[in-house]
Parts: C-alpha cells; structure tokens; sequence
C-alpha cells in the first residue's frame, strides 16, 4: 500500500513595493482624508488655546513681548534676549511647561496629520491625481508635510533649550532659534499653497 504525502503548496513571492512605503501604511494615510473635516476642528481647537495662552498669559509674564515663535520673520538676538529677560527664570519656565512641553508637543504632530488630509482630500478631486496609485499619492503628501513638521520640532527644541538654561543664550543660538522660526513657516506656507491650488481646480472642474 502506498501513502500519499500532502501536496506541497505552491508559494507565491510577495510582490516587491517599488516605493518603500508598506501598503497598510499607504492605506492608513489615504484613510486620512476621510477625516479631514474633523481633523482640522481638532487643530483648530488646539490653535485657538495656544492663541488665548500667548495673549491672555504668556505676555503678561513678558511684558507684551511676543513669543519668540509668533515672531514669522524671525527676531535679532537683542530681541530675543530681551524676551528671555522680560520674562525671567520663572516665567521661562511656565512657557516651557505650559507650551513647549505640553500644547506645542503635540501641535506639529497634529497640523501635519491635518495637512497630509487636506492635500489628499482636496487632490482626490481632480482626475489627475486620483487617478495616481494610492503610494504616490501619499509620498506627494509626505514630502510636502514633512519638511514643516522637523522644522517646526527642530525649533520647539532650540527654544526650548533657551527657556531651560538661559546661559546658553547666545547670539549663535538665538540666531539659530531664528532662522528655524522663519523655515518652519515658509514650509507651512508650501502645503498651504497646494491645498488652495487644488481647491481652486477642483472648484473649476465643477464649474
């Protein structure tokens, strides 16, 4: 008597993803601009409390002086030492504590989730976007966002590190906080410009 051995299966090789990113995370993010509307009631509302802190208590403790992140064309390092001064040892300290360590650890984070969604949301209107493959078209939002998002904590960091050790205030390190404060926002500006450009053609598709 013969005994039949189980075939064997046959094995399929994965198939190779020419554009680095897994499909589960291009599906994540292509999920992204289902929630754009929500997303952005969430950025707004974590906006709206960092604006009413900046204005209603962080420049009582300055003296008026704007924050040194308000500031979109960057500062000089007498204004931003006389920022630091405004404000002492304590006041650099609930800054830190109740901004930097608290609201604006999550910010970036989240107006770049808000920004990939609206890119997507607003590309998928047009034909020739949506009809791109879906990890191109999560790559395209990647790399318009991320620039914005490393900035942006690269400049969290720096002045952080200002509110933390006031010693390392220097006119290197306060030039540095600077130029970071003035990239974050012209990479903001970047998606910012896409979006509406999306916007207004999809607009006139419709027309």
């Amino acid at each position: 008597m013969t005994s039949r051995l189980p075939a064997k299966a046959r094995t399929i090789p994965a198939e190779p993803d020419p554009y680095g990113l897994g499909r589960s995370l291009t599906a994540t993010i292509l999920r992204l601009s289902r929630h754009a509307a929500a997303l952005c009631f969430l950025s707004a509302a974590v906006f709206i409390a960092m604006t009413v802190l900046e204005f209603f208590y962080f420049r009582q403790l300055s003296g008026g002086l704007a924050s040194l992140d308000m500031r979109f064309l960057g500062f000089t390092p007498d204004e931003g030492m006389a920022w630091l001064t405004a404000l002492g040892r304590r006041g650099g300290e609930i800054i830190l504590v109740w901004h930097y360590l608290t609201f604006d650890l999550l910010f970036p984070a989240l107006l770049s989730v808000t920004l990939v969604s609206l890119i997507l949301a607003t590309g998928r209107r047009l034909k020739n976007f949506r009809v791109l493959p879906g990890q191109l078209q999560s790559i395209f939002a990647l790399i318009l966002v991320l620039p914005y998002t490393l900035a942006d904590y690269a400049q969290n960091i720096a002045v952080a590190r200002l509110l933390s050790d006031f010693l390392s205030a220097n006119p290197d390190s306060l030039s540095l906080a600077s130029a970071l404060i003035v990239t974050k926002f012209a990479l903001l500006a970047l998606p910012l410009i896409v979006i509406a450009a999306f916007w207004l053609a999809g607009q006139r598709q419709q027309a």
